[in-house]
C-alpha cells in the first residue's frame, strides 16, 4: 500500500516506518526537522529508512505543506506528527501544542476527506487523555478529564477525528499510547535521561517521591499495535495500547541500577503539574478487536534500550 507517516522521524515514527518497509508498503514520511538540536538525533533514526527503494523522504514543516497533495494517493495515513511532553505544555508555549497538535490534527483531516484512496486514518493519542488516575484501569470508556494542557491537545485531536468521521467518513481509528519506551526515545523522556545520566555517572533527578507507577509500552510493541489498526475495518473507534506490565518509577531505578551494575546517585526535586500518578491501560479492547498483544517484558526492554543509550553516549564516557 501507499502510506504517509507524520512524524516519521520521530522515536515511534521511525520504527514505524522501518517495519511498513519490511512489509514491502510504499512510505512516504514527513517530519520538521526542528529545533536544530534535534536534526542528530532525527537524522540517525532515519538512517535506515533513508536510501530504502521504497520510502521517500520529506522534510518539511506540515503546517506549511499541501497536505492535499501529499496524501492524494495514500492508501493509509499514520498521524504521529505533534508536540509531546506535560510539563512544557503549560504558560506560553500552550500555543505551541495548539498549533502542532490541534490546527495541525485538523488541517490533515480537512485533507483526509478528500483523499480518494484513503483506507485509514491512524490517528496517535494518549493516555494523558484520562487524567492523573488513581492506580485503577482505563478502559476506553473510563472519563476523560485532562490534567494537562498537552492531555486536552490530545483529547481535543480525538475529537476532531470523530467529527470528520460523522460528519465526512474519514475512516479513522486512534490509539491511546501508555508511555512507550525502547531505543530513539526522546532525549527528555524519562528513560532516556536516567539511563544517560547512569551511564555518565551523573545525578538522576526524580520528580516526586518515586512512588507513581506507569504502564510501559515498549515501542515495538506499539508498532505492532498501529500496524494492526491500519487492517482494522471499521472505524470511529479508539484504543488503548499497554505494556505487559506496570511499575513504579523507584522500581525502574532498581532495574537501571542492576543494568548499570552499580549505585545511582538519585535526587528527588517535587512533582511536576500534569504529571499523573498513576496509568493503567485496560487492553482488553485492542485485544479482542484488534489481536493485539504486548510481547516485550520490561526487563527485556529496558536492556534494549540501555544497550541503545550506552552506544550513543559511548564516546562522552569520562
Amino acid at each position: 500500500m501507499n502510506i504517509v507517516v507524520t512524524g516519521a522521524a520521530g522515536f515511534i515514527g521511525s520504527h514505524l516506518c522501518e517495519a511498513l518497509l519490511s512489509q514491502g508498503h510504499l512510505v512516504k514520511g514527513v517530519d520538521q526537522l526542528q529545533p536544530a538540536s534535534a536534526l542528530k538525533i532525527k537524522e540517525d533514526n532515519l538512517r535506515h529508512a533513508i536510501g530504502h527503494p521504497h520510502f521517500e523522504w520529506h522534510p518539511a514543516d506540515l503546517l506549511g505543506m499541501d497536505l492535499g497533495r501529499l496524501i492524494e494517493q495514500a492508501d493509509v495515513v499514520f498521524h504521529l506528527a505533534g508536540l509531546a511532553g506535560v510539563r512544557n505544555s503549560w504558560g506560553a508555549t500552550f500555543a505551541d501544542y495548539l498549533q502542532a497538535n490541534i490546527l495541525l490534527t485538523q488541517k490533515l483531516l480537512e485533507a483526509c476527506k478528500q483523499a480518494p484512496r484513503l483506507q485509514k486514518l491512524v490517528f496517535a493519542s494518549s493516555s494523558s487523555v484520562y487524567g492523573g488516575g488513581g492506580g485503577q484501569y482505563n478502559t476506553e470508556a473510563s472519563p476523560t478529564r485532562p490534567i494537562s494542557p498537552y492531555g486536552l491537545t490530545k483529547l481535543a485531536g480525538e475529537q476532531l477525528c470523530y467529527l470528520y468521521y460523522n460528519q465526512y467518513g474519514v475512516p479513522y481509528t486512534a490509539l491511546r499510547y501508555f508511555t512507550v519506551y525502547g531505543p530513539r526515545q526522546r532525549p527528555d523522556m524519562g528513560f532516556h535521561r536516567f539511563m544517560k545520566n547512569a551511564w555518565l555517572d551523573q545525578p538522576l533527578f526524580i520528580y516526586g517521591n518515586g512512588e507513581q507507577t506507569r504502564d510501559y509500552t515498549y515501542v515495538s510493541d506499539l508498532v505492532d499495535a498501529n500496524i494492526k489498526a491500519m487492517h482494522y475495518p471499521k472505524h470511529g473507534t479508539v484504543f488503548n495500547v499497554g505494556g505487559t506490565e506496570t511499575a513504579s518509577v523507584n522500581e525502574i531505578m532498581q532495574k537501571i541500577e542492576r543494568l548499570a551494575g552499580k549505585p545511582l546517585n538519585m535526587q528527588y526535586s517535587p512533582e511536576q503539574p500534569g504529571d499523573p500518578f498513576a496509568t493503567r491501560a485496560d487492553i482488553a479492547l485492542a485485544s479482542a478487536e484488534l489481536g493485539y498483544q504486548p510481547k516485550v517484558s520490561l526487563d527485556q526492554g529496558l536492556a534494549a534500550q540501555w544497550s541503545y543509550i550506552t552506544a550513543l553516549y559511548a564516546n562522552e564516557k569520562p
